[in-house]
């Protein structure tokens, strides 16, 4: 993404450390716990993430659309989506903010499975019109352990002949997402790791 109008790249950096901080810490606060908890993946853990107390947060919000576009660099994006419901309020919040940024990237959800009345689609929020065949496409998730659910999203829009750029997640619990997506063929990125909030490191940029 470009500087902000009017500001320097060292002010703009400084303000993207200062919102990277801002969220570590709300998401310390309101998403990161500690105790036995079964994960999505059928994983037993001591510790866990629940963003959405994060992600619905006004502030959350914000931050996580602003770092998530950062991340984005230089790639050329047309959407970005992911699987139901952890990408839902992060996919919205980029697409909004992109718009008043001037660089609109639209949004979409994949469901985990396909409704069986109506459309009967498992990509949603494209118009009549539109198609992801030869898109670029960035696939957003707001956890990641072994990277599963994300492929899923991933195996959904290739069928629809998207082309994926990236993976993006909000926190990498680094259980094996990371060698999993290198090993299908796909960029992945994470905001943080679930190593800065068990030793409670908060990141720079």
């Amino acid at each position: 993404m470009e500087p902000m109008r009017g500001r320097t790249p060292e002010a703009g950096t400084a303000r993207l450390e200062e919102i990277r901080g801002n969220l570590f810490t709300l998401i310390k606060a309101r998403s990161f716990g500690r105790g036995r908890i079964v994960l999505a993946s059928g994983r037993v853990s001591d510790f866990y993430f629940d963003m959405k107390p994060t992600m619905l947060r006004p502030e959350g919000a914000a931050w996580l659309a602003e770092l998530g576009l950062d991340a984005l660099g230089d790639l050329r994006v047309d959407y970005i989506g992911g699987l139901e419901m952890g990408a839902v309020p992060l996919a919205v919040a980029m697409a909004q903010l992109s718009f008043l940024k001037g660089q609109p990237i639209a949004a979409f959800f994949v469901r985990k499975q396909a409704k069986d009345h109506g459309a009967q689609k498992l990509v949603e929020g494209l118009g009549r019109t539109e198609s992801l065949k030869g898109r670029n496409v960035v696939i957003i998730e707001d956890v990641t352990t072994t990277g599963e659910s994300a492929l899923r999203a991933v195996e959904a829009v290739k069928r629809e002949g998207a082309n994926i750029v990236l993976v993006l997640s909000v926190v990498d619990r680094q259980e094996g997402a990371a060698e999993n997506f290198r090993q299908a063929g796909f960029r992945f990125q994470s905001l943080f790791t679930a190593a800065q909030f068990l030793t409670d490191q908060a990141p720079r940029s």
